[in-house]
């Protein structure tokens, strides 16, 4: 398989393209709250300033987080599994909720394995408009298989590594999420992990993504999906303050 090299500002810049309306919205907001104040003059026009900067500095300052954790930290090179321990053809299954940038790179990373990839992007759940735009962006990884989250369909003890890198959280009902973890669960090898990469809903994300969080969850939200889908937690690693990796069998 030809290697494939993550493109500079790659992160940031999908963000701006599948997520366009939201960038639209605060820069019309900012001019047009500027130049009322310059062309209405009146007693407010220090708190409408303020307020245009305030919506500025925000998006910026979420631009800029992006860039560093998805363009500069090393969360694309996959350097932070270096520890683990994989066998040659090693079967290795990696889910994702409908935008997969990470399947190429887990191949290229253990080019031994035999990789399995699976999508339980639903469109009449996952109504997300950005979801829409990365799936026209990008094909689907060969021969992505499609699965149910009540139903995922995979043959028990059959794999060494499962892989969700930003899925899990499209999942948002709690039952379904611990459903869905327990079906995992006996799909391990008895030596097999589940690796789970998460935004937190916390305070280093709520500086980046003001009401955005509340699209992740709580490390104690997952916790209890874990514990409740009889999943043990071997520990928990960061890649920047912003992401948790959680280490399950």
């Amino acid at each position: 398989m030809e290697k494939q090299i993550r493109k500079p500002f790659l992160g940031v810049s999908n963000i701006i393209r599948f997520n366009w309306h939201f960038y639209a919205t605060a820069l019309i907001i900012v001019i047009s709250l500027t130049a009322y104040s310059v062309l209405f003059p009146s007693k407010f026009n220090s708190i409408i300033q303020i307020f245009a900067a305030c919506v500025f500095f925000a998006t910026f300052n979420s631009l800029f987080a992006s860039y560093y954790i998805y363009d500069c930290s090393n969360l694309y090179s996959l350097n932070w599994i270096n520890n683990l321990q994989v066998t040659p053809n090693a079967e290795i299954v990696n889910i994702n909720a409908g935008f997969d940038e990470t399947s190429n790179l887990i191949q290229q990373k253990y080019p031994n394995s035999i990789l399995k990839v699976y999508d339980f992007y639903n469109p009449f759940k996952h109504t997300e408009i950005s979801i829409e735009r990365a799936r026209k962006a990008y094909p689907p990884y060969p021969k992505t298989q499609i699965i149910d989250t009540t139903k995922i369909n995979i043959p028990h003890q059959s794999t060494d590594l499962i892989f969700l890198i930003f899925a899990a959280h499209e999942i948002r009902d709690k039952q379904e999420q611990i459903s869905f973890f327990t079906q995992l669960k006996p799909v391990l090898e008895p030596d097999g992990k589940i690796i789970v990469v998460e935004h937190n809903r916390d305070f280093y994300n709520f500086i980046v993504y003001n009401i955005g969080i509340f699209h992740f969850f709580s490390p104690k939200r997952w916790k209890s999906v874990f514990k409740n889908s009889e999943l043990n937690l071997i520990r928990i690693e960061k890649i920047t303050p912003f992401i948790n990796v959680y280490y399950l069998n």
